[in-house]
């Protein structure tokens, strides 16, 4: 029972590859690609590279976007459960400049109807999981339920609490045994629940015990916070240390020849549930530097799904 259930978005995505990233108003080349993305179907494709059986539980339009889904799921052998709607499949719009920076425009289409009876029906799958991962590009309620769902059967929650805009609660956050914003994430979590104003580019400079405590005002369990090319800092409830030995702590990035970070957090996550669901046993702490290594991989390679590595936790 070494199963991941990603809960999520598919996109199919439009990118643009440019020397810089277009200012308002401005009209610039750049070389056009497609492909499969979505956080949802990113984290499920990473969540299976690195060893896990996954399931990815999603909602698709019955087009073009759609087959795409379907077809590639079952090329990276995921089981696919979808929702059908009359909306369109989700679309993504990326930029990506000469230094792998991006700018991303979604278009939910189908994403934003995935419902809580379609989850629901989905129990006993959900029940028989190690991990539930889940992401904010689905309406909120339908990851509460999802969440509280995987709560209720004793399975390992972990929330993607992106992206920054979206709406949440505090609510949804106690749902998370594992929360994992990036620093824009996690200073927007911090403004609309807790009241405290941090600048998201000043969140890796703080010193541990002042992370620390931050962590602690949005969540009771473990909160994970990425940091991009520094790496990633961990904070645990002082009751419930995940077997480290220490309540937070900083886990540095592996250096990489960085191409495209565009995934780059959902290879985290995606990793992350992989190796928690495949080594339950193991400190908090290798899953960590396993998924930060997994991440550092997937910026090596253009494109968001399909840049994910093949690279399995070992024991």
């Amino acid at each position: 029972m070494s199963s991941v259930v990603v809960v999520g978005s598919f996109n199919v995505d439009h990118v643009w590859r440019c020397e810089s990233l277009p200012a308002p108003g401005a009209t610039i080349a750049g070389r056009y690609s497609t492909g499969p993305g979505g956080k949802g179907f990113n984290q499920a494709v990473a969540s299976a590279r690195a060893g896990a059986r996954t399931h990815f539980v999603c909602a698709l339009g019955d087009d073009a976007g759609g087959a795409m889904a379907r077809g590639l799921a079952a090329q990276e052998g995921i089981a696919l459960i979808a929702e059908a709607s009359s909306e369109p499949t989700g679309t993504g719009g990326i930029y990506v400049d000469a230094h792998g920076r991006n700018t991303i425009v979604i278009g939910p289409g189908a994403n934003a109807v995935l419902s809580e009876g379609f989850i629901a029906g989905q129990q006993a799958l959900v029940a028989g999981a190690r991990v539930l991962l889940a992401q904010l590009e689905s309406p909120v309620e339908t990851i509460e339920s999802a969440l509280a769902l995987a709560r209720d059967a004793g399975v390992t929650t972990v929330l993607n609490a992106a992206p920054a805009n979206a709406p949440s609660s505090i609510g949804l956050l106690k749902l998370a045994d594992v929360l994992t914003p990036n620093e824009t994430e996690f200073a927007a979590l911090l403004s609309r629940h807790v009241g405290e104003r941090v600048n998201a580019d000043d969140v890796a400079a703080l010193d541990g015990g002042s992370l620390h405590a931050l962590c602690r005002k949005l969540s009771a369990g473990t909160v994970v916070v990425t940091l991009g090319s520094v790496g990633c800092f961990v904070s645990h409830a002082d009751e419930h240390l995940r077997g480290d030995a220490q309540p937070y702590y900083r886990v540095a990035a592996e250096a990489a020849q960085t191409i495209d970070t565009t995934g780059a957090g959902d290879a985290f996550n995606g990793a992350l549930a992989a190796s928690l669901a495949q080594l339950p046993a193991e400190p908090f702490a290798q899953h960590v530097r396993f998924a930060t290594r997994f991440a550092g991989r997937s910026t090596e390679a253009e494109g968001a799904a399909v840049s994910m590595p093949r690279l399995t936790p070992a024991a």
